[in-house]
């Protein structure tokens, strides 16, 4: 690549009725100037470039970074929500085992109480019938008492 410098330092050589010199010394004066403009402006573009390309390489990480970061947390989320669900699903399967043992010790009790009414019903039945029985035989006393005493 031709450089300012190399611009600068050109010599060319002299020959008969050649271009005028100081024309061409002043020509490349110009041409000097402007191309260490242009090498200088490239230089900066090269460098600003870099530069940007160093930033976009850092927010790209970033949103590499944000998107892995999003994604786990969407799997958290999901995790949390699924371990929530089986902790509702346990908590309902328990309580039904309990509601269900309650129904079975109540329906327990029942039966018993229900036992125990029909044996009440039967012995009083008996205390009836034996009272019912004595009170017959009483009166059949008391009658056969007055029979005799007429």
């Amino acid at each position: 690549m031709l450089t300012p410098l190399d611009i600068h330092n050109k010599e060319f050589k002299r020959g008969f009725r050649g271009y005028n010199e100081d024309d061409v010394d002043e020509f490349l004066d110009r041409v000097v100037k402007d191309y260490e403009k242009l090498f200088q402006e490239n230089i900066d573009y090269k460098e600003n470039i870099e530069r940007l390309n160093s930033k976009l390489e850092h927010y790209q990480h970033m949103e590499n970074t944000l998107h892995n970061t999003l994604v786990i947390a969407q799997e958290t989320a999901e995790e949390v929500k699924i371990n929530a669900k089986k902790e509702m699903e346990l908590m309902l399967k328990e309580t039904e085992i309990r509601s269900q043992k309650m129904l079975e010790e109540t329906m327990s009790k029942v039966r018993r109480m229900t036992a125990e009414y029909e044996e009440l019903q039967k012995q009083a039945q008996v205390f009836r019938t034996r009272l019912r029985t004595l009170l017959e035989a009483q009166m059949d006393m008391l009658k056969q008492s007055e029979d005799d005493g007429k």
